[in-house]
């Protein structure tokens, strides 16, 4: 694949993972699992700490192009995949949600690097649809943005501040 176009993949989506990781750190503690909006089906998903799991759980599964011979990291499980909708009964850590966004950087890096030509037109088949591995990429990249944009929401009306924009990642693989 184009090393230019490698490139610019690898910044956005290195700045989009950087946006996730300062809206998640700037979350003051007392708003981390405190329920933000009224959610009778699921309470807990309406809490900070829960957005950003569920954005890394998605980010880690779509760079693997595929729900077959998925498992993220300990202490994480494959719950989020349950159509029921099971949401962890304790909330995760803003440490251990930052441990899983390295984790996701380092990954998205490393999946962008070694990505070919047959690679990016791949086929990857979900219960929702089926899109090429280049495809899926750049829509993990929105999904990861569209909650970024919502965490910052929160912030700038919960805490009245949430961090700027991010225009290059910081570690991008150049």
């Amino acid at each position: 694949m184009e090393n230019t176009l490698k490139t610019a993949m690898a910044q956005q989506f290195g700045a989009t993972i950087d946006m996730l990781e300062k809206v998640t750190m700037a979350c003051p503690d007392q708003l981390w699992t405190v329920r933000l909006w009224e959610d009778k089906q699921l309470p807990r998903a309406a809490e900070f700490w829960y957005i950003v799991y569920h954005t890394l759980f998605w980010l880690d599964l779509y760079l693997s192009g595929s729900v077959e011979g998925f498992r993220p990291p300990p202490p994480f499980t494959l719950d989020e995949l349950d159509p029921a909708g099971i949401i962890p009964e304790e909330p995760f850590s803003k440490e251990t949600l930052l441990t899983y966004l390295e984790h996701g950087r380092q990954k998205c890096q490393s999946t962008i690097q070694g990505l070919t030509e047959e690679k990016a037109r791949l086929q990857c088949r979900f219960p929702w649809g089926e899109v090429t591995f280049a495809a899926l990429l750049l829509d993990n990249m929105r999904h990861v943005q569209e909650h970024v944009a919502q965490l910052n929401m929160i912030l700038g009306q919960k805490a009245d501040w949430s961090p700027g924009w991010v225009t290059r990642a910081k570690k991008a693989t150049d």
